[in-house]
């Protein structure tokens, strides 16, 4: 699996003319009960959570370090006649007037997510434990994570990262967001080894 920008960079570029990938399965499923608010795409790759959320006329930031992919995705939305802006300034992240996808060119290690800015967060294929307390920060009262992404159980599979830095241990992400209530969760070791939890802020929307 890349390790670095430019590792990204080179593997978005070579898909550039692949047909954009399915959502993951659970983001499938539960998108009827997923809020419609403003939404944020962690390290959202070339856009393919992104774009379906937009397909409902959702208002999402994503924002990802490769600049190919980002690249991409503004021209997948522009194809689908999805409004896409580049935010440039960290003030504005999640502040748009405009409505449609705004895209953030940023090392996710260094950017600070804006608070209570979302009523949806996804974190899908990515773990930086550091952005925990920032997701936490970010969510809105009622809002929702969807969090979902490999697990030490990955070793035993073919694919996915092997840096353990990269890896869940079992168990971590139940209680890795304690300001959350937990609405569903679970570990898979089927051809693959992933987490997912979907939770919920405390707390009535603004």
């Amino acid at each position: 699996m890349p390790s670095s920008q430019s590792d990204w960079d080179a593997r978005y570029r070579s898909a550039a003319e692949s047909q954009l990938p399915e959502p993951v399965s659970i983001v499938r499923e539960l998108l009827p009960l997923l809020p419609s608010g403003p939404a944020l795409d962690i390290a959202c790759g070339t856009g393919r959570h992104t774009l379906f959320l937009a397909a409902r006329h959702q208002h999402v930031t994503a924002v990802d370090w490769s600049g190919e992919g980002l690249d991409l995705l503004e021209k997948r939305a522009r194809t689908s006649r999805f409004p896409a802006h580049r935010v440039n300034a960290v003030e504005k992240i999640g502040k748009s007037p405009h409505g449609g996808i705004d895209l953030v060119h940023a090392d996710l290690e260094r950017l600070e997510l804006p608070e209570n800015a979302f009523e949806l967060i996804l974190c899908l294929q990515y773990l930086q434990r550091s952005l925990f307390p920032q997701i936490l920060r970010a969510l809105r009262h009622g809002g929702m994570l969807l969090f979902e992404t490999f697990t030490q159980s990955q070793l035993e599979f073919a694919g996915g990262p092997r840096n353990p830095e990269h890896l869940l241990e079992a168990g971590e992400l139940r209680t890795a967001f304690p300001g959350l209530r937990v609405i569903f969760y679970r570990e898979l070791r089927a051809g693959q080894g992933i987490a997912s939890l979907v939770a919920r802020k405390p707390g009535e929307k603004s």
